[in-house]
């Protein structure tokens, strides 16, 4: 039999029949998928065959086969600078949620966000929530946030659960889609997927006043179906983005705006430090490429994953600043 796999608790998968029944599945044995160190073999939006078991209690399924991916989104697995951890896989369309101040998301962790989502071949949406709490200064940081991805060519939306705007405009570039919510804990994604669909319930906790950053009330990754014919995966929230190792050179050509220009440099080899005569560094000095980008390219070009946790907004603008000097 051949199902959906609709959440991962890391030892049993709800997974979703053909028929549409909700079966609860293990995993027979281990898994190798094409030698990825994943902690994580079976994920969320996973396709699997599976058999039943029928026991006196409860029917339940054990998982023997996964089919074939075709993305998913890792990160580096906390503690575990090895192995990756698939947050979810077969999705259409991610959802990054980002908040200014409430709690802070820095351009250093959407840039790694969207260096990983480029990588394995998703469409990201940068969705800035929150918008009806923002006073004078916290609203020019959310529109420059937003010129800065707009400029690149990332589609962002403005959004407020609170007051229900930009929720129908949401939910249109959901319909007929898997869509997956990430972000720091504590951004709204589960007041937001509440918002779009309220007979869901989901638990939603307030952000901590003493460190402005978010409780944990997502545990696991999980799928739902939605009303208006469309797939969502909620995810835990994220404190940071470790990135899975990646080859210098290739870092670059998930920049789009420093892809478009690459073969402008001199260099085929050029990795946009030091190098003469190269086009992402005349672009920098014309202002033509933001310097943040440029200041979490770097981060992830040095391999820089020991501060990404701790990172402010403000830490990342005074480390552009510096750069830029």
């Amino acid at each position: 039999m051949t199902g959906l796999v609709y959440k991962s608790t890391g030892s049993w998968y709800t997974v979703k029949s053909e028929a549409g029944d909700f079966i609860e599945c293990r995993m027979k044995g281990k898994f190798r998928i094409k030698g990825i160190k994943s902690t994580n073999p079976i994920a969320v939006g996973d396709i699997v065959d599976y058999e039943l078991e029928e026991t006196s209690d409860a029917v339940t399924g054990t998982i023997h086969h996964i089919h074939e991916r075709k993305n998913y989104i890792v990160r580096k697995a906390v503690n575990l600078s090895h192995q990756m951890h698939i947050i979810a896989s077969n999705i259409d369309r991610v959802f990054l949620l980002v908040t200014v101040n409430n709690p802070p998301t820095t351009f250093n962790f959407i840039d790694r966000f969207l260096v990983t989502a480029e990588a394995y071949g998703i469409e990201a949406i940068l969705v800035f929530n929150k918008i009806d709490t923002l006073d004078e200064v916290t609203l020019d940081e959310q529109l420059y946030m937003q010129h800065v991805y707009q400029e690149i060519g990332y589609q962002c939306l403005r959004v407020s659960a609170a007051e229900r705007k930009g929720i129908d405009a949401l939910k249109e570039l959901m319909k007929g889609k898997v869509s997956m919510f990430s972000g720091h804990s504590g951004v709204g994604k589960s007041t937001l997927v509440n918002a779009m669909e309220p007979s869901l319930h989901l638990k939603t906790k307030t952000i901590s006043e003493a460190s402005k950053q978010g409780q944990h009330t997502t545990t696991f990754a999980e799928m739902y179906d939605l009303s208006f014919g469309a797939r969502i995966i909620d995810t835990p929230g994220i404190k940071g983005f470790g990135m899975v190792d990646m080859d210098p050179s290739e870092i670059s050509g998930y920049f789009p705006e420093f892809f478009r220009l690459k073969d402008q440099c001199k260099f085929n080899n050029c990795l946009h430090k030091e190098e003469p005569h190269c086009a992402i560094k005349a672009a920098l000095d014309n202002d033509e490429i933001a310097w943040s980008r440029y200041n979490s390219y770097l981060k992830i070009l040095e391999g820089d994953d020991e501060h990404y946790r701790t990172d402010t907004y403000d830490e990342d603008r005074k480390a552009s600043d510096k750069t830029r000097e």
